[in-house]
């Protein structure tokens, strides 16, 4: 059985995800544990984290996701910009542990006046850090695949295992497989035949063992335009049978795939539970 989802608001309480996210038929959720467009939270209360933790555990939720802020850059060669980087996301590592929640997912970060090399080593040497000062916390990261958009890396299954392979304690390291922004990227999924080809050169190239979630997406903009536009599951550039493959491919039923598609109602339907719907009916 697959374990689907959606992204869900934290508003009302941390709790309140969880609430959503049963209400909809999810079985995972991801959640921003604070504000995503601002550098720090206000501290978890024990309380709050207590009410959520419960939530889950009485839930069936299987596997709760965090998603870091989006003002992240640890590929950035500005010297302030990076530590405040990486100081912000050891503070997600931090909120997501004391959540017990697994994993953070955080996309690579932009070289921007730079080069690919020189962000790779960035983010390298970024992670070592965070890692070396969350080493007592139980929460790891998960790279998301990128679209590529500007000088942002990811978009390339070698910058994962690059990535993979520089940082030296990995252990707590992983892959998120973004469908809409691998086929942003340029790999195409929209046949049979083009999504066992892209799974057999993300197998070899960085290794179907390190992907530890998806998001499920749609894409607005053709494969290879290397532009992030999140489509309804179905409704894009990819089309529906990916999805299907997907879903029924075995190697991946244990690990959590989440909806990041638009929000909102269709005949008074949350659009989350059109999405899941239409997956769990491709799935058979």
């Amino acid at each position: 059985m697959s374990i689907l989802g959606a992204h869900q608001s934290i508003a009302g309480g941390y709790h309140k995800a969880v609430e959503i996210g049963v209400e909809t038929g999810c079985n995972v959720i991801q959640i921003f544990t604070k504000n995503a467009n601002q550098w720090r939270g206000k501290p978890i209360a024990p309380e709050e984290a207590q009410k959520f933790r419960d939530a889950v555990a009485t839930s069936g939720i299987a596997c709760p996701l965090a998603h870091d802020s989006y003002l992240i850059n640890l590929a950035s060669p500005d010297d302030t910009l990076w530590k405040k980087s990486i100081d912000a996301m050891i503070e997600e590592v931090q909120r997501a542990a004391t959540l017990d929640i697994p994993s953070v997912v955080s996309h690579p970060g932009a070289y921007t006046t730079t080069s690919e090399e020189e962000g790779l080593k960035r983010i390298i040497t970024a992670l070592d850090e965070v890692f070396g000062q969350t080493c007592n916390a139980s929460a790891g990261i998960l790279l998301e695949t990128t679209a590529g958009q500007g000088t942002t890396l990811g978009w390339r299954f070698e910058h994962l295992a690059a990535i993979l392979a520089g940082v030296k304690d990995n252990r707590r390291l992983g892959v998120c497989f973004d469908t809409c922004h691998v086929f942003a990227a340029g790999y195409k999924i929209s046949t049979q035949s083009d999504y066992e080809a892209t799974m057999e050169q993300f197998d070899k190239i960085v290794g179907l063992d390190q992907i530890r979630a998806f998001h499920l997406n749609d894409s607005v903009k053709e494969c290879g335009s290397r532009v992030d536009r999140h489509a309804h599951i179905g409704c894009g550039k990819i089309g529906p049978e990916a999805f299907g493959w997907l879903l029924r491919d075995l190697r991946f039923r244990n690990v959590p795939m989440v909806l990041e598609t638009p929000k909102g109602t269709e005949n008074g339907e949350a659009l989350d539970v059109v999405n899941l719907r239409k997956l769990r009916a491709w799935k058979r």
